[in-house]
């Protein structure tokens, strides 16, 4: 079982699961997640790598912060956690809402990101994804960014909801009884909710960090973009016009929560990559 630390980063406090040893690799999970989402690729690299996995500000047994939910801010998180772990060099993993603050970490501290990975998500308002926004945005991102709205209604019924991302993400396939209980204990309760969904309300200053940084520099670090279902190449095609050294990978027959649904696949692409 991978060690478990609180660390105070910002004017909050962070839980971070450890494990291993070697290079450093950050993961940065998404919604609705906790580090746990990682427990699989944890065991995968630990090996070789000194793996650090963070429950993000708001999330899990991390601090219930007011504010700060926009990408910069946890991109700020991400650095002080590694300055405060004595890191100075990683590779960055992130997934779902933990891609943009993954992305902007690389942008703005292209010396202390070794590698970056990003997965399952859209970078703000960059050329790509019009095709997987043609349809409109999924139909949570107008529920959640409501301020008040979804934590009101939700309250009381966290398991049903949480339970309806984690079959969507792994395509009906589902996860196992212990992790499910885990996300859904994580996001029980008014608080839990609201920090969760200011993510969402947090998501247009997000995208104006994102078009700023792309707009006074390119992405210089070696990386991967992996898309799933639904995703898929959206994300490589905001990446390639502005990305110096870019792969794009397509994990077939998978969900959404890729290191849940397919982390044998996730591996066997992140291990070379991140060597």
């Amino acid at each position: 079982m991978p060690e478990l630390r609180r660390v105070p980063v910002n004017g909050i406090e962070l839980n971070v699961a450890l494990a291993g040893s070697g290079p450093a690799v950050l993961l940065l999970h998404g919604f609705p997640h906790t580090w746990e989402l990682w427990t699989d690729v944890m065991a995968g690299l630990s090996d070789r790598h000194r793996v650090i996995a963070p429950d993000l500000r708001g999330f899990g047994a991390s601090s219930r912060a007011a504010t700060g939910y926009d990408a910069g801010t946890l991109a700020g998180d991400a650095a002080a956690l590694l300055a405060a772990l004595g890191v100075e060099s990683a590779a960055v993993v992130g997934i779902d809402a933990g891609t943009p603050p993954a992305f902007l970490l690389a942008m703005r501290h292209p010396g202390l990101v070794r590698r970056l990975v990003v997965m399952e998500s859209l970078l703000g308002r960059l050329p790509g994804g019009e095709s997987f926004l043609a349809g409109g945005p999924p139909w949570w991102f107008g529920f959640h960014a409501v301020p008040g709205l979804a934590e009101t209604v939700l309250e009381g019924h966290e398991s049903a909801y949480v339970d309806w991302f984690l079959q969507s993400g792994t395509l009906g396939d589902g996860i196992s009884p212990a992790l499910r209980d885990a996300f859904t204990a994580a996001y029980t309760g008014r608080e839990a909710l609201r920090c969760a969904f200011s993510y969402y309300r947090a998501l247009p200053e997000s995208a104006a960090q994102i078009a700023e940084a792309v707009a006074a520099a390119r992405l210089t670090v070696p990386a991967m973009a992996v898309g799933a279902h639904p995703v898929g190449t959206a994300l490589e095609r905001q990446l390639r016009p502005i990305a110096d050294d870019l792969t794009g990978h397509v994990i077939e027959g998978c969900g959404h929560i890729i290191p849940l649904h397919r982390p044998k696949e996730l591996l066997a692409l992140l291990r070379p990559f991140l060597r």
